[in-house]
């Protein structure tokens, strides 16, 4: 694999990208951008959003977590069906039944002002987070395979990724990313898919070969009984469920899709499918992972220490031109996947939440295109300060610490959207941002002293869920009677 092998496959993949562009954003106004004007094909969105639910952590992340914590992921994906099943039947009816462009609308309704920006405010920390997290781990793969053969600085390499992003999205958004998405999520499965026949061959097994020899490790195990693991089953099936609901029902980036779809039946059919499809996708990760493994134990290769790398090593430098070139593929898929609807979202949360761009009826359609356009240019310059911050620390495990602090803001949303659906209380409205603030710096004092405090118990995503109850507490404390 040759800098110059890569870069031409990146530029190929991004014309791709942009020709769809072309096609999507004809006649395009906000309304398109928002929520593609509510036309969107439920099973075009369904089969998208496996791309952007898998993202980039996943495809690289997920096959090296097999050297740790075996198959048991697979029960928190089994818990996603719960969590879809909550969103299919009680949030997206209450989203279209308001008729909501932002979610977070449905705070202001609820419970008042305070509410709904902090909502928000915790949406757009999240995503910024989240997104230039997900950005900053694939893109430095492609800066450290060609960029830096060539001698050019990460910062120039991100600043024309995210232009490259905006450009192909800035006026179709949401429409755009529909059908970009299906692109993005068919090269990701396909990389994964040619990889694990590329290691079968490697390793002289027929593909039912390769199966039962995963089978029969020790990397498939699945259920885990110990209460104090982290990868105890029941937790890791009840975090698995409230995952789904925060991070895909009580998110923007992903809910926009759902509310592009023509009507909630619509919708509904939309995430219900998802929710099994994910299931063999992530089998399908996690089967990589274990193959990724067994070759590397048989062929002597040393396993990365931080495992993210185990995937791009062996694919790069073990399986061949055709195996390296087949990942980097995959990898640009999962790059934009992460990034172009994370943009669009944080634009579109931005305009309606902060800017009220929907309520100003004394604007024209063509002063709320310029304004859109100008939050878009400001998100993704923002993304790039916080992208380029993550390269100065150069730390995995402080970004890693960032980012997991940054999935402890969606505690409050989880809480907020539970108070105001299954109780019938209002607040004192101006106390909501503290005790969303207080709620996640408890969870994290928690998980620390959590060995200490709970006889060796370790917390893992089921802190979501305490994060969840400590705002409810918070907001029943300061019900109005």
């Amino acid at each position: 694999m040759t800098p110059k092998l890569i870069f031409i496959s990146f530029i190929a993949y991004t014309i791709l990208l942009f020709v769809v562009s072309w096609i999507t954003s004809k006649k395009a106004d906000n309304k398109t951008f928002f929520i593609g004007n509510k036309q969107s094909p439920w099973f075009v969105v369904a089969y998208g959003m496996v791309g952007a639910s898998l993202s980039g952590v996943t495809f690289i992340s997920v096959p090296g977590w097999v050297g740790d914590t075996q198959f048991s992921y697979m029960m928190v994906v089994l818990g996603y069906l719960v969590g879809y099943f909550i969103i299919a039947q009680v949030l997206l009816p209450l989203y279209y039944r308001l008729n909501l462009t932002s979610i977070y609308s449905y705070l202001e309704s609820r419970f008042g002002y305070w509410s709904y920006k902090t909502g928000a405010f915790y949406f757009l920390l999240s995503r910024v987070i989240g997104a230039s997290f997900r950005m900053f781990l694939i893109v430095n793969v492609l800066q450290l395979f060609v960029f830096d053969a060539w001698g050019i600085p990460f910062g120039v390499t991100i600043a024309l990724f995210i232009l490259l992003i905006w450009l192909y999205t800035f006026k179709g958004g949401i429409r755009t990313i529909v059908w970009t998405d299906t692109l993005q999520t068919t090269f990701m499965l396909l990389s994964v898919g040619i990889s694990i026949y590329l290691i079968s061959k490697g390793l002289n097994l027929s593909l039912s070969s390769l199966i039962a020899a995963v089978s029969d490790s020790d990397y498939s195990k699945m259920i885990f009984t110990e209460w104090q693991d982290k990868r105890f089953v029941v937790k890791q099936f009840l975090s698995g469920a409230f995952i789904a609901i925060v991070m895909t029902g009580l998110d923007q980036d992903m809910m926009q899709k759902n509310l592009s779809c023509r009507n909630l039946k619509d919708a509904k059919k939309n995430i219900i499918t998802l929710s099994w499809i994910l299931v063999p996708v992530n089998l399908l990760f996690l089967f990589l992972g274990a193959s990724l493994y067994l070759y590397a134990n048989q062929k002597g290769i040393q396993i990365p220490q931080l495992t993210d790398d185990l995937f791009p090593a062996v694919a790069i430098d073990h399986l061949g031109i055709f195996a390296g070139l087949v990942f980097i593929i995959g990898l640009i898929a999962a790059a934009y996947s992460s990034a172009d609807s994370a943009l669009t979202a944080l634009t579109t949360s931005f305009s309606v939440d902060f800017l009220g761009i929907e309520m100003k009826t004394n604007l024209s359609e063509k002063q709320r295109i310029r304004i859109r356009t100008y939050v878009h240019i400001g998100i993704s310059l923002l993304v790039l300060v916080v992208i380029i911050l993550f390269r100065a620390i150069n730390d995995q495990a402080v970004i890693a610490k960032l980012f997991t602090i940054a999935g402890y803001t969606y505690g409050p949303l989880l809480g907020l959207y539970a108070f105001g659906l299954f109780t019938k209380y209002s607040v004192k409205d101006k106390w909501v941002p503290i005790i969303a603030i207080v709620s996640p710096i408890l969870c994290y004092l928690l998980s620390i002293f959590s060995e200490y405090l709970f006889n060796g118990y370790k917390f893992g995503f089921e802190l979501l869920i305490v994060n969840g109850l400590f705002t409810f507490i918070g907001l029943y404390l300061v019900k109005k009677n």
